[in-house]
């Protein structure tokens, strides 16, 4: 997700994790980790100041104990989703909880994913910079479509395109990959690939570029 944020003079492009977690020694490891691979770091102890830290700054990402006093991470999660500002930021928990019902819990309450503790440093870099990319392109995805993609003002009705070949090419035509398409639509590249054929048969073109022009020529 792209917005503008700024705390003690922060780069707005920078990738803003927040912390969440009451054990000192893991808020250490965590953040001395995160600050070497060049993110910006912010903590909270439990989860009403983790609530309270979303009202002043957004992060790309949070990583969210799951078993803290208080408001545990579950509850502290379903409270974030609930925050308009906050709904499409990822939430990553951490937890030495393996038992598929609070892996599942995580998943109901909003969480995109987990990692088991003891916490590995390189694994959570690997994961928040996968989360956070694919964030931003599903808000781009949602805020653009309607709005912004050159399909939106084309005439393509007597082509007969479903609405999934109609997605497909929206992207094509401002030039994403496959693969970029995967990911914001939420299926395999190989499913966009076979999602193309159909398409270059309906518009009766070969290349994506024929049916990017195509859409072009039509607005």
């Amino acid at each position: 997700m792209m917005s503008t944020r700024y705390e003690g003079g922060m780069a707005a492009s920078a990738h803003v994790v927040l912390i969440v977690d009451d054990v000192p020694e893991n808020l250490a490891v965590l953040s001395d980790a995160l600050d070497e691979a060049g993110h910006t770091v912010l903590v909270a102890t439990d989860g009403a100041s983790a609530l309270e830290r979303l009202l002043l700054v957004m992060p790309d990402l949070i990583l969210l104990d799951a078993v803290m006093p208080g408001i545990d991470g579950f509850e502290t999660c379903r409270r974030m989703k609930l925050m308009d500002s906050a709904r499409d930021v990822p939430v990553v928990f951490m937890t030495g909880l393996t038992e598929t019902e609070h892996v599942v819990r995580g998943f109901e309450v909003g969480g995109i994913d987990y990692v088991t503790k003891p916490i590995r440093p390189a694994e959570v870099l690997a994961r928040i910079s996968t989360h956070v990319r694919n964030a931003r392109m599903l808000s781009e995805a949602r805020h653009t479509r309607d709005t912004a993609l050159p399909v939106a003002s084309a005439d393509l009705s007597h082509y007969q395109l479903t609405p999934r070949e109609l997605d497909v090419l929206a992207w094509i035509a401002r030039g994403k990959t496959n693969r970029d398409i995967a990911e914001i639509l939420g299926m395999s590249p190989r499913t966009v690939n076979k999602h193309l054929e159909h398409i270059f048969v309906k518009l009766g073109v070969e290349t994506r570029a024929a049916a990017a022009a195509l859409v072009a020529s039509l607005r």
